[in-house]
């Protein structure tokens, strides 16, 4: 079974590290050439970045989008559609896409970002998915330490990583490992 991996992060990268366009692609290129499946929330700047990445490397990505329809999501919401094999119109608005489209991954990773990354990093925290947050490429993922700390219920699985490749590679560990849990329990 192929993982399917959330990235998350700016859809403005103004404020972002300077190389976060490569970066993200190489995320994206990363998630590819592991062989799982890209999800994102079919937006602009990091998100779209590493859906081109994916398919630079030949992998397959599923966008999230906020609208109804493919017009909706290319003349409402201004966004691209060209980087993803598979759209799904969730009709939700941005905050029930990032939502659905958190739940839907086995496995998040964190780039840059602003309200909305943080908002998909909370929900992946609180379902306590494996999270890979890229410490350096600025805005959310610089933050996240120093918001996820303190008493919490459950399990927490928060991986900081500044190289791409390995914080892919320890994401898809943790995920391996949530995963075999489930199976030993499923009859």
């Amino acid at each position: 079974m192929k993982y399917k991996i959330a990235v998350s992060g700016a859809a403005r990268v103004s404020h972002c590290c300077k190389n976060i366009k490569e970066i993200s692609k190489e995320v994206g290129r990363e998630i590819s050439r592991q062989k799982c499946i890209l999800i994102t929330g079919a937006t602009t700047g990091v998100p779209y970045f590493a859906a081109l990445g994916c398919k630079e490397a030949n992998g397959f990505s599923i966008g999230f989008s906020p609208a109804t329809s493919e017009a909706a999501h290319v003349k409402t919401y201004k966004l691209p559609i060209d980087a993803f094999d598979i759209m799904i119109y969730t009709g939700s608005d941005y905050t029930g896409r990032n939502l659905l489209m958190t739940k839907a991954a086995d496995g998040i990773v964190i780039v840059c970002g602003r309200m909305g990354t943080l908002h998909e990093f909370v929900t992946a925290f609180e379902v306590q998915k494996p999270i890979g947050v890229l410490v350096g490429t600025g805005g959310t993922a610089d933050k996240i330490k120093q918001i996820a700390t303190g008493p919490y219920r459950g399990v927490r699985r928060i991986i900081y990583e500044k190289d791409s490749k390995k914080l892919v590679k320890r994401l898809i560990k943790a995920i391996k490992k949530d995963k075999s849990k489930v199976e030993k329990k499923s009859p």
